[in-house]
């Protein structure tokens, strides 16, 4: 079942008795458990029919004990078991699940990775309740989702500034819905999110950052190359090099694909370089200022400063010095 399908049927009061949210995303197991347990009972009957608990403070016999006892003055018991990964011998849940109570709601929310398909309890809560797995996106759908979940609180957001929360944020959807929210408290309904009121509230420059950074390598802008890396090393915490390698290496890269594409079309290339076509021209640019030996030499050039800023060959260099001499040598 899907996330759209499970919010669906919790809104129409289509309930089953085991709900088992796991997987390495883990805002929509916070966001699917935290919606039950709002909605499923009123507030004058979760008083005595709602009970949350955490994996590394209960055990199973507990709860199957609780799951077992009736509602009181309600049709339904809401269990909401979090951070289930705590629990080691979760697999002896699966004789509960086998005759669960039909007025007991069992939620078992199990973050930060997936459990094996092939057990008894993933397969027996698949015959009588919901199995969910939520995963995480790729990192090239991260900017439609941001563009999804802002226009869903009635908003807008600019190109620039959705990208600019991508390359900040990464894919951590509760990292990024957060954030989203801070913006969202400061500007007017219905306005535009743009890279103006990101910077403001977020504290992500405009001008200087990788995205930035991209574009001024791609054009072969030494001055500004040279400007971003300044700032970057005096604000190394918000831009380390551990951060900003893996990202010029994803865009190289991309450029290296690019240029070895027998359909440059803008359709396909898109496609196959699995970015947003609005962002097809720095590709386009980038290879038509570098020969494809010149950019496998980057590419090689940005695994050795990946290394070093992990502290391989580099005995004191300053994240600030190992970028200024990552950029010359990519742009020289």
């Amino acid at each position: 079942m899907t996330f759209d399908q499970l919010i669906q049927n919790l809104k129409n009061q289509i309930y089953h008795p085991v709900y088992l949210l796991h997987g390495d995303e883990a805002y929509y197991i916070d966001y699917l458990s935290d919606y039950i347990e709002e909605h499923v009972l009123t507030e004058t009957e979760k008083e005595f029919n709602q009970t949350v608990m955490y994996g590394k403070d209960v055990d199973i016999p507990t709860i199957i004990n609780y799951a077992k006892r009736y509602p009181m003055m309600a049709n339904y018991q809401v269990l909401i078991i979090k951070e289930a990964q705590e629990i080691s011998d979760l697999e002896a849940l699966t004789s509960y699940v086998r005759e669960p109570l039909s007025s007991t709601l069992l939620v078992l929310c199990h973050k930060y990775g997936k459990i094996d398909k092939r057990k008894n309890l993933v397969k027996t809560i698949d015959k009588y309740g919901v199995v969910f797995e939520s995963s995480r996106i790729y990192d090239n759908k991260i900017p439609a989702w941001i563009e999804t979940y802002v226009r869903q609180q009635q908003y807008s957001i600019s190109t620039k500034a959705c990208f600019m929360l991508t390359e900040f944020l990464g894919n951590d959807l509760s990292k990024i819905t957060n954030e989203i929210q801070k913006l969202i408290i400061n500007i007017p309904k219905e306005a535009e999110i743009d890279e103006g009121i990101v910077e403001k509230y977020i504290g992500i420059s405009k001008d200087y950052n990788v995205f930035e950074l991209q574009k001024a390598l791609g054009t072969k802008n030494v001055f500004k190359a040279n400007h971003i890396i300044s700032y970057f090393g005096s604000n190394p915490r918000e831009n380390p090099l551990v951060k900003v390698v893996p990202i010029l290496f994803s865009f190289f890269s991309k450029v290296l694909l690019y240029q070895h594409l027998q359909d440059k079309s803008r359709n396909n290339a898109a496609s196959a370089l699995a970015v947003n076509p609005f962002f097809l021209r720095d590709y386009e640019i980038t290879a038509g200022n570098y020969s494809p030996a010149k950019v496998k030499s980057i590419i090689g050039i940005l695994r050795e400063y990946d290394l070093k800023s992990k502290g391989v060959d580099n005995v004191s260099a300053s994240d600030g010095e190992l970028m200024k001499e990552m950029i010359y040598r990519i742009l020289h």
